[in-house]
């Protein structure tokens, strides 16, 4: 192409649509598409049900999107998309226009087929519209959407037979698919397949603004004469508009239900063929949603980067019901949800952690929704989701974290239930908890996981404990104490992890710790991380794990100590460990609240300029803009709540704890109407330390922020400078702490040789200094009448050593074994 036809072909594209105005200017939605971020910057509605978009890539972990921004040709449109996942799924019903020759293969062989180059400099993406020239067909193309339909704009040049091909395959495994022409304007279909989600449903209905002179049905990409239907795995299509040219819209509703919810998606929410009113609708929405918070001052590029991250926050979950309230459940039946939007696409690993916390705040009400999904799910599926999608279970990742969103949703009173519902949460969370299932049987028995009976027993560990503390809570608020003091005791589960002599959290087997050694190794005891990475992972103890440390200073030398290491990995390369900063990586989930802990131990300062350096440098408004994979909103999270000041460090918690902001000025439009204002004046990234702070013009000398406190409205203003106040908030830290039932952690061994000749010396110890340790070599079950380590212990023949810690007033431990 010349540069003239350049020219023209992009003032042409430039006039389809006009740019948004408002806060919606400010989303570049191909943030994340480049690098390792895994967006797509397709069209959708917030936490809409459909995400039709381009497919550029069609394998590989960067293409979990299906769309990645280094590519230069396009496969055609699909219809749904995964946002920042780690694992690739949907991609389904591809169509694509093409000109010419009719082809059925994707030509991603190199083979000819109906793949098209572009170029980025004809392509643009906004909050709730696409668009793009398929240089090889020469034809523009337009997306728009709505909750659970699409609306395609084609522009075919003249002179050359147009028609939109049609390609069930795409993508992943087909267990099941058909596809019917209903009349000259009209196809229905369905398609089952299977990746990650082992048995996805999805149906369709497509209906053309002019009616076809030519269509097809292709088997094994060969045209079938006469035929109308077609049932099979290998179905492909076609429809011919001729060549005069012109425009052809494609209206495409979907369902998870049936064809039948497909039609009535489509009839409800695109009754007319009007592009345009269909656009501006998509963008008006976005402008709804992204006026919940708006910031003022700073770059443009800060500001850019800040609503694109609201708007990825704001994409899932994703509605998954028609319009009459029918969704497919976890049992993979037809149900019906009434009173609520049930939602799909839980990504809870990630999450639990900023992007629920964020949303409680935003959107209380579908925080709410998300709560009786995971209720129906339970009743429906026998258990609360993992990893959720499409009506199938993952298991992907550890933990059960649906617990922490119920708990959070729950203690900020937004999660919608009432006594019965608020009951039958809590059994559903201890469910979860009393499974026998990816190490948890052993986590009952010995108070950890050991590495001998499990993978990513350290990281198993310390995630369920978290969980449990949770659970703990909402048994407290429906005053279960006998319960709450259950799982209060397996949330301390941490300190059977912690090895004092090296200050980590570390693997142990048979009694011992996983040797050899080395924190900054990546390997099967941790998920996605390594020692440095998850030994300060106890959000729900943050007091006893620097008891364990010997106090606040101690702690908060690791914490120097975690983000001044050498940045070099050990061990298996893990692609999603990014964004290093020492052994900190911002760019996965582990590390997400490390900065904010200088505050529990005394150093808000700490936090201030750490948070400040990550906002600066992790994020850009560029594709190649996220640091780590977006993971469903997570990464997007982590960024608008630290940018407005504060961060939920322990979700379940009503406490905030107080970093640096970003912006002059920050509004919360909150959905009771009323509005929290945050002012920092001459916030920059070097004055980006507190000297003081007022809340509704009194002086604020706390470090954290209530939930009621932001509910309530009001302005919290903060005094910033390139100096750090060391004294502010002094007496106002943040803290959580378990205070009671404690538990003492098990004894282990220090020294001494599993296998031996002749003798070994085996010392003993135990993360509480104070403990009493006893022992017996006899086959007995050790106690106080057993007898006490005082020192090494000679074992000259093979012996089954087994150890107990006392304290008064404590239950004993559980008992080592070796």
């Amino acid at each position: 192409m010349s540069f003239k036809s350049l020219l023209m072909a992009w003032a042409s594209l430039t006039l389809l649509a006009s740019p948004p105005k408002g806060l919606t200017r400010f989303v570049n939605p191909f943030i994340g598409t480049g690098g390792h971020g895994h967006t797509y910057p397709g069209p959708s509605l917030p936490f809409g049900m459909i995400q039709p978009g381009p497919d550029t890539r069609l394998e590989g972990w960067d293409g979990c999107s299906g769309y990645h921004h280094d590519d230069r040709r396009i496969f055609g449109f699909s219809h749904t998309h995964l946002s920042g996942t780690g694992v690739s799924d949907y991609g389904d019903l591809l169509i694509m226009p093409t000109t010419g020759e009719l082809r059925f293969h994707n030509g991603a062989d190199g083979k000819p087929g109906y793949a098209s180059t572009f170029r980025h400099e004809l392509e643009a993406a906004h909050p709730g519209y696409y668009r793009v020239r398929l240089e090889d067909w020469g034809v523009s193309a337009e997306l728009t959407a709505t909750l659970r339909t699409a609306l395609h704009r084609f522009k075919f040049p003249k002179g050359k037979p147009g028609q939109v091909v049609i390609d069930l395959v795409h993508r992943d495994e087909v267990l099941a698919s058909s596809l019917r022409f209903v009349n000259d304007h009209e196809i229905e279909g369905l398609r089952r397949s299977r990746a990650w989600a082992q048995d996805q449903h999805f149906y369709f209905v497509m209906r053309f603004s002019k009616p076809f002179k030519t269509h097809g049905i292709a088997l094994q990409d060969r045209v079938q004469r006469g035929m109308e239907s077609a049932e099979g795995k290998g179905i492909k299509a076609f429809a011919g508009f001729g060549d005069e040219g012109g425009e052809v819209m494609v209206k495409v509703g979907i369902s998870a239900v049936s064809i039948q919810g497909a039609r009535k998606n489509l009839d409800a929410e695109q009754p007319r063929w009007d592009f345009e009113n269909l656009r501006k609708s998509a963008e008006a929405a976005w402008e709804k949603e992204l006026s919940a918070i708006q910031v003022e001052g700073g770059s443009a590029d800060k500001r850019t980067i800040f609503y694109t991250a609201l708007y990825h926050a704001f994409l899932n979950p994703n509605t998954f019901m028609d319009v009459d309230g029918q969704y497919r459940g976890r049992d993979l039946k037809i149900h019906r949800a009434e009173g609520f939007t049930y939602h799909s696409v839980f990504s809870l690993w990630d999450t639990f952690r900023a992007l629920h916390p964020l949303l409680t705040l935003t959107h209380p009400q579908r925080s709410s929704d998300f709560v009786r999904t995971f209720l129906r799910q339970f009743q429906e599926g026998g258990r609360l989701p993992v990893w959720e999608f499409a009506g199938n279970e993952t298991d992907c990742m550890i933990g059960y974290h649906a617990v922490p969103v119920i708990a959070d949703a729950v203690m900020k009173g937004v999660s919608g239930l009432d006594e019965a519902g608020l009951e039958l949460a809590l059994e559903a969370m201890r469910h979860s908890a009393e499974e026998d299932r990816l190490g948890l049987k052993a986590y009952k028995e010995f108070g950890y996981v050991p590495a001998d009976q499990e993978g990513e027993s350290v990281s198993k560990t310390l995630e369920y404990a978290f969980d449990d503390w949770c659970i703990a809570q909402v048994a407290l608020k429906l005053g279960k104490s006998e319960v709450a003091a259950h799982y209060l005791r397996r949330a301390q589960s941490y300190k059977q992890l912690f090895d004092p002599a090296t200050g980590f959290m570390r693997a142990r087997m048979e009694g011992q710790w996983f040797k050899p050694f080395n924190p900054s190794e990546v390997n099967f005891n941790y998920t996605e991380a390594n020692a440095w990475q998850y030994s300060f992972f106890a959000p729900q103890d943050i007091d006893g794990l620097m008891r364990l440390h010997g106090g606040p200073e101690p702690f908060a030398k690791k914490l120097d100590d975690l983000f001044t290491a050498e940045s070099n990995i050990a061990g298996t390369q893990q692609a999603d460990i990014t964004g290093m900063v020492g052994q900190y990586a911002q760019g996965n989930e582990p590390s997400h609240h490390m900065a904010y802990l200088y505050a529990f131990a005394g150093q808000p300062w700490k936090t201030q300029n750490m948070v400040r350096h990550l906002l600066d440098t992790m994020y850009k408004n560029d594709p190649d803009g996220l640091i780590g994979n977006e993971d469903c909103g997570q990464m997007s999270a982590w960024y608008v709540l630290s940018a407005l000041g504060f961060y939920s460090v322990t979700p379940g918690s009503n406490q905030y704890v107080i970093g640096t902001p970003l912006f002059p000025k920050a509004t919360l439009h909150l959905s009771s109407g009323k509005r929290f204002v945050i002012r920092a004046p001459k916030t920059s990234s070097k004055s980006c330390y507190i000297q003081g702070a007022t809340l509704d013009q009194r002086p604020y000398e706390k470090a954290f922020l209530d939930h009621g406190a932001i509910l309530r409205g009001g302005e919290l203003r903060f005094t910033m400078s390139p100096s750090p106040n060391k004294a502010w908030a002094q007496k106002g830290l943040p803290r959580t702490a378990i205070l009671g039932p404690l538990i003492i952690p098990a004894p282990f061994v220090a020294s001494g040789d599993g296998s031996f000749k002749g003798a070994t010396q085996v010392d003993l110890g135990d993360a509480e200094p104070s403990a009493e340790i006893h022992y017996s070599l006899d086959g007995r079950i050790p106690g106080a009448d057993s007898p006490r380590y005082e020192g090494p212990i000679s074992i000259t023949r093979e012996t089954r050593l087994q150890a107990i810690a006392l304290m008064p007033g404590r239950a004993p431990s559980t008992i080592l074994t070796a």
